[in-house]
């Protein structure tokens, strides 16, 4: 049952390494990887000649576009100047505590303890926060209310 989809996008700065860490720590399936138009990619970054490597990652509840800048030859790219999308990843999952043993026998480290969300549209449903390679934050939302 798919609760709630979601669709980001942000700058990573290997995108080798954030889709083997998207695939194998969160079970995202890797759709397509694509560079973007040149006249965009020089849009975006202001550098000519630059261009962006983009993969294209899902799951029932939750599509992750990952970017990387790619500068030409002899320039500098700084990719956090040029981010053009959110940095926070939300997924809705179905059984919290099971995502949190799963995580946690990953060796995800958490930002802080799994927590019960007491305020605003989540009031009462599990939450746990980590970050991905690139320090984007990752968040999980519990789909039921838990009891407390």
């Amino acid at each position: 049952m798919i609760i709630k989809m979601n669709h980001m996008s942000f700058t990573v700065s290997n995108l080798e390494k954030s889709i083997d860490f998207y695939q194998n720590v969160l079970g995202l399936k890797l759709v397509d990887v694509d560079y973007r138009e040149k006249s965009f990619s020089e849009q975006v970054t202001g550098i000519k000649g630059a261009h962006l490597k983009i993969a294209y990652l899902e799951t029932s509840n939750c599509a992750v576009e990952l970017i990387q800048y790619l500068s030409p030859e002899g320039c500098k790219l700084d990719a956090r100047s040029c981010n053009v999308g959110s940095a926070h990843v939300c997924f809705f999952v179905e059984n919290f505590n099971e995502m949190v043993d799963k995580l946690r026998k990953k060796k995800v480290v958490f930002a802080g303890v799994p927590s019960i969300v007491s305020a605003g549209p989540n009031k009462g449903r599990g939450v746990l926060y980590f970050e991905d390679p690139d320090s984007n934050t990752i968040e999980f939302i519990s789909c039921e209310v838990v009891e407390q």
